[in-house]
């Protein structure tokens, strides 16, 4: 009796209830890692964007996507532009409001009421931290192109970028939670990414953002969106969102 005691706890490390504990807190850790390191990279662009230092860089790429001979024209054929002004609107308040309210409408009939809440938080917060940081920073938008699209608000960071961010990688960790294969995840993921990507894209291709405004959005929405999928993970353990897939079920 007394081997055996010893040998069990001897294995004390292989118990599957370990092997979760230790996944988890690598999860945390890698993601904390990663949200320090955009962080870091968004409080050093905005400290170069502030004191002038990018204005060189980001009117070399807004002239180079220009016809030299003509600045209201932008390089490439004429679809290029009537498809990126299309896609431009995926990342505007319009949209992803609709996307968002969609969205909360589908959860609420499936009975995941905190699911819902987290989306809606997401959603609104990011609306807000977009002002708040737009006045902040209060940058004027280019002027070294014409503007292809109306543009009002402040230009650091991108509104566009930033809540597309958030909103799209939002709704894909929702999605990837319930699919089952990898495959379908990194299917989910990867197009949220390319409507971030090409939503960021066509604002500095229509003039109405320099490219240190868009890799401004990007990184404070990735950032954003990181915090609030945590926040998530730490409510459903709470709250057991769980019980509320077996019940939509």
């Amino acid at each position: 009796m007394r081997k055996k005691a010893t040998a069990s706890s001897g294995r004390w490390w292989t118990l599957p209830w370990l092997r979760r504990l230790e996944r988890r807190e690598l999860t945390w850790l890698f993601v904390g890692l990663g949200l320090c390191l955009m962080l870091f990279a968004f409080v050093s662009l905005a400290g170069e964007v502030t004191e002038g230092d990018t204005q060189a860089f980001d009117t070399k790429i807004l002239r180079a996507l220009r016809d030299p001979a003509d600045p209201s024209k932008p390089i490439g054929p004429a679809w290029i532009e009537n498809s990126l002004l299309d896609l431009t609107a995926v990342g505007g308040s319009t949209v992803l409001g609709l996307v968002t309210v969609f969205v909360l409408g589908f959860l609420v009939l499936q009975t995941r009421y905190r699911t819902a809440v987290v989306v809606a938080i997401t959603s609104i917060s990011g609306e807000v931290l977009n002002a708040v940081m737009k006045q902040l920073f209060n940058r004027p938008r280019p002027t070294v192109v014409p503007h292809l699209r109306d543009a009002f608000s402040t230009s650091f960071p991108s509104g566009h970028a930033m809540e597309s961010a958030i909103v799209y990688l939002t709704l894909a960790a929702i999605l990837m939670r319930a699919a089952d294969s990898r495959f379908t995840k990194a299917y989910i993921l990867s197009i949220a990414v390319l409507l971030t990507a090409l939503v960021g894209i066509s604002r500095v291709y229509l003039g109405v953002h320099y490219p240190t405004d868009v890799i401004g959005g990007w990184t404070i929405g990735f950032m954003w969106a990181s915090i609030c999928w945590l926040a998530a993970r730490r409510f459903e353990g709470t709250a057991h969102i769980e019980a509320e897939k077996a019940k939509a079920e």
